[in-house]
């Protein structure tokens, strides 16, 4: 008889916890200290040798950061994982592991508004080079791609717009020029599409949002997907070549299919220092349990509104892939046909003060820069999560001068339409 592979749900609340083995405690501890004790000189020597793996010091690992990162990895398919500080920290690990100076990659033109300013203007700094690219038209990418092109960057469902990428198409793009598949799955989370299946050799996420699912928490997540082999050419030293910070070791050599997350915690994460609390990863490993039940409703809730919303005489269109007129649903159906997420746009008739006054006429939502709350919140991408970008960008990115965001919570769907049907007047 073949082994039982364990379910989703089951994987969300036990995959990685354990009861604690000194005190017997069925949830996950908060280990809230700084370091830890070592055996002897010898187990220290083999811990900061990479010889044996074991707990160091929190800005490296925490046991409570422990089960959070075995968790998600188990839930998105993943072969190793790290925890972070932000989905913003995480990217910057994650580029730091791959890139040198002068290099370049890929990302989709409709991005987190963040990300967009992260790779324009922070990235700089380092002399990486962003190259953007309508994913929607694989041309766009592969005629970008160089000798210095070191990945391709792309979101599941795209924010604000929550747009679906075709994961597939991008991949193979990929593979056929020997650099990996970056995915942002936070919007979707692995509830939804797990990028590893559609042939994503690395998952970032943003915590904060759909993961931890509460608003109480900021902590972001890499996933190796263990599928790259990051030993073919000489395109990434760090994993390829001896570290002399660790006598010689060559990181994909010595660690396989998990070379890559290690690389993102001893190189990275060691010295940018950008680690989640213990108190954050406490936080969010409660949201993870009942993931699917709080992404369920959220997809649920949000079709009614789109619907709701469409039929508006205030509203001039609705971008949401599970509407059947959508031009994306069809990849929602290939992809995430349990639904199409909690996030969408409108464009609402008057343009700009139009979407302002709606924001601020609103009751029951939460005006605030985030998404993926329990709660329903809403943001006008415009002068806010897109306001350091130009007019083109932000038509590019679908955070025009018209558009709302709405990120639909798990409260009753009649109380979130009466709320919007106030608001609109």
């Amino acid at each position: 008889m073949a082994p039982h592979t364990p379910g989703f749900d089951t994987l969300a609340i036990h995959a990685g916890a354990a009861p604690d083995p000194t005190t017997g405690a069925r949830s996950t501890p908060i280990y809230q200290t700084t370091s830890y004790m070592f055996k002897d000189t010898d187990h220290a020597a083999k811990l900061f040798g990479l010889q044996e793996f074991g707990n160091i010091y929190t800005r490296l690992m925490n046991p409570t950061t422990a089960v959070l990162e075995e968790k998600v990895a188990a839930l998105e398919g993943g072969t190793a994982a790290l925890a972070c500080s932000s989905g913003h920290a995480a990217q910057l690990l994650v580029f730091h592991t791959i890139m040198n100076a002068g290099d370049n990659f890929i990302a989709a033109n409709r991005l987190y508004g963040g990300s967009i300013n992260q790779f324009n203007q922070a990235f700089k700094n380092f002399d990486w080079h962003v190259r953007w690219a309508d994913m929607d038209d694989v041309s766009t990418i592969e005629s970008q791609i160089d000798e210095n092109t070191k990945a391709i960057f792309c979101e599941s469902l795209a924010n604000p717009g929550g747009i679906v990428t075709d994961l597939k198409a991008v991949s193979e793009v990929a593979k056929k020029h020997g650099i990996p598949l970056i995915v942002d799955n936070t919007m979707a989370t692995p509830y939804l599409i797990r990028p590893f299946e559609h042939g994503a050799d690395i998952v970032v996420h943003s915590l904060t949002k759909f993961i931890g699912g509460h608003g109480n928490s900021m902590g972001g997540l890499i996933i190796d997907g263990g599928t790259f082999d990051w030993s073919a050419t000489d395109k990434y030293p760090m994993l390829s070549k001896p570290r002399d910070e660790y006598a010689g070791v060559v990181l994909h050599e010595a660690l396989g299919n998990i070379a890559f997350a290690i690389a993102c915690r001893v190189l990275g994460m060691r010295d940018f220092g950008p680690v989640i609390s213990p108190q954050n990863s406490f936080n969010i490993l409660t949201g993870a349990e009942t993931l699917s039940l709080r992404m369920q409703r959220h997809c649920d809730n949000a079709l009614a509104v789109a619907k709701h919303l469409k039929a508006h005489d205030k509203v001039s269109w609705v971008r949401y892939a599970g509407l059947e007129d959508d031009p994306y649903n069809a990849l929602q159906k290939k992809y995430s046909p349990k639904g199409a997420g909690g996030v969408f746009t409108v464009g609402l008739k008057g343009g700009y003060d139009a979407g302002v006054k709606f924001v601020e006429s609103l009751e029951l939502f939460s005006h605030v820069a985030n998404l993926g709350d329990t709660r329903s919140l809403v943001i006008h991408p415009a002068s806010t999560t897109h306001r350091q970008l130009t007019d083109e960008q932000r038509e590019a990115a679908g955070a025009g001068n018209d558009v709302v965001r709405l990120s639909i919570g798990i409260e009753s769907v009649e109380d979130i339409i009466a709320d919007i049907d106030k608001a609109l007047g």
